[in-house]
């Protein structure tokens, strides 16, 4: 069950934003088909005609058919996306309305009954409630009106106005809601996009200064190694052990990378530089004072000093480092300071490194705190972090 997990996992980070954009494509709006087949409610007034109900057929029937016509065309002016914004959805259905009160007035019977089909037009060509209102009021007011005027009866009167009035409101509730449900589809979609762009963030940002660090150890206790073996075998072989150990850790850091769960100590990290910069035959002097830290700033520092001495290792040519690190009032303050070879070796920390000095300063602004770095007033090189914590 956990492996599905995890692949389900897998593959949602693997989305790329193609993957959100055919997702969001797939959220069809309405196209009005849903309103088309209520013409069947025109089988009314035709019966009508055909029986010999009405006075003059042939016109009742032409002013049928041009209903027919303006419904079908207002319904598909409203939910087109080139059209639907425009005024011709509105002008068709006030010339569909007109046509309407002429065939309600002149021959009434079934004709009634066309006012509701006028109101589903309202109530997909409007596009705000007061809108809405200011139609369908007068609309339904007509309908009522048209029929007492041919003696409808009471219960008839109103339920036609209730009936048109309803109409109109349930589609434009039912556009509106599905409108609503679109957006919050397109909301997630961009949510889902936003999560997988930090995560991928994050993952290279780990595996960069993860691998660098490590990969630079490596290398200095394989040339250290390699320097003792002809005259300290004991000494040689201590530095290979060291390589052995560092590789597994590394193993292990890049797994807690992957998933996400990985928290520095800052106490490890400083262990970790004094072990590379003696190999590097660099004096290092560590200096501490103030309260503990939190474990979400010693995390936050420790990888300030493991960049930091990584920059040191690798591009500096210095013979001696410094780390300075003094909490006090909520803020931790970290400087790394080398005597490096000047504006050479400074060139190299910024070009070369540059990658892994951005994403120290991604992650401490993102805790609210800062990193500073560039030529020492003494010479070489400084990184500082500066980084408020919650004390203990």
């Amino acid at each position: 069950m956990s492996s599905e997990k995890d692949a389900c996992d897998r593959s949602w980070w693997r989305r790329g934003p193609a993957d959100f954009d055919e997702e969001i494509e797939r959220l069809k709006g309405p196209d009005g088909g849903a309103l088309i087949p209520w013409l069947l409610m025109a089988v009314g007034p035709a019966s009508d005609i055909v029986q010999g109900e009405v006075a003059h057929p042939w016109p009742a029937a032409a002013g049928l058919a041009l209903f027919c016509v303006l419904y079908v065309a207002t319904v598909r002016a409203a939910f087109s996306k080139k059209r639907g914004a425009g005024a011709l959805p509105f002008r068709l259905l006030c010339v569909l309305a007109v046509t309407t009160l002429a065939l309600a007035v002149g021959y009434g019977g079934n004709f009634m009954l066309l006012f509701v089909l006028v109101s589903l037009c309202v109530g997909s060509v409007s596009r705000s409630r007061q809108h809405l209102g200011l139609m369908l009021t007068p609309l339904s007011a007509a309908a009522g009106t048209i029929a007492s005027l041919h003696h409808e009866g009471f219960w008839a009167t109103a339920s036609l106005a209730y009936g048109t009035f309803l109409s109109g409101l349930v589609v434009s509730v039912i556009i509106t809601l599905f409108h609503a449900v679109a957006q919050l589809k397109a909301t997630r979609q961009e949510l889902a996009r936003s999560a997988v762009a930090q995560e991928r963030m994050r993952f290279s940002r780990d595996l960069h200064d993860l691998l660098g660090h490590t990969m630079s150890v490596i290398v200095v206790k394989s040339e250290a190694a390699r320097r003792l073996a002809p005259r300290d075998l004991d000494a040689a072989l201590a530095q290979v052990a060291d390589i052995e150990s560092v590789g597994r850790q590394a193993l292990t850091e890049i797994r807690e990378a992957v998933t996400g769960y990985r928290e520095g100590s800052l106490s490890t990290e400083l262990d970790r530089a004094r072990s590379a910069l003696t190999a590097s035959d660099i004096d290092v002097v560590v200096q501490e004072s103030g309260p503990p830290l939190s474990p979400q700033a010693e995390a936050l520092l420790g990888w300030v000093v493991r960049e930091g001495v990584t920059n040191v290792v690798r591009h500096s040519g210095a013979t001696r480092a410094v780390i300075e690190l003094s909490t006090g009032g909520g803020r931790a303050h970290l400087a790394i300071t080398d005597n490096g070879g000047g504006p050479a070796a400074v060139a190299a920390v910024e070009g070369r490194a540059g990658t892994g000095l951005r994403g120290l300063t991604e992650r401490l602004a993102a805790a609210g705190g800062s990193l500073a770095s560039g030529p020492a007033p003494a010479g070489g090189f400084h990184v500082t972090a500066t980084l408020p914590f919650d004390e203990p």
